[in-house]
């Protein structure tokens, strides 16, 4: 007995179904990798409405209103940040350093001493803040 052949259509592969999911792959990739680091400070000094009380850190920097600043007792400029920093680095790095600036500093001066931070490896920064003083303009509640 001889049976009637069937004709066998050719075999074709469908890239459509491909094409969409590396799409959807490449999108997936181009919103959850991180490109650049940011490199800019959102804050808002001096006042925090949220701050938190922290133990006080053995490494506390001063950055002065005349640009100043102050690592303990010792009064540096600019350029005596860097070695004076350096000398701290080693215990800054362990505990944190904490940043006291003036409301009236320059935005230059607290950059240049989170630069040295970073520089000297230091990650740890704190930029201490204070509450914000009570206003007469505030309505009070009963």
């Amino acid at each position: 007995m001889r049976f009637a052949r069937r004709r066998r259509d050719p075999v074709e592969v469908n890239l459509t179904p491909l094409i969409d999911v590396v799409f959807l792959l490449l999108i997936f990739f181009m919103v959850s990798t991180t490109f650049e680091t940011r490199q800019a400070l959102e804050l808002e000094l001096p006042e925090s409405v949220a701050g938190v009380d922290l133990e006080l850190s053995p490494v506390t920097l001063v950055v002065t209103e005349q640009g100043r600043y102050r690592l303990g007792e010792r009064e540096l400029s600019a350029a005596e940040l860097s070695g004076a920093l350096g000398a701290e680095a080693e215990q800054a790095r362990m505990h944190g350093l904490v940043l006291e600036a003036d409301a009236r500093a320059m935005h230059a001066d607290v950059v240049r001493a989170l630069d040295q931070a970073g520089t000297l490896g230091i990650r740890q920064v704190r930029i201490a803040t204070r509450e914000p003083q009570a206003t007469s303009t505030q309505a009070e509640t009963p």
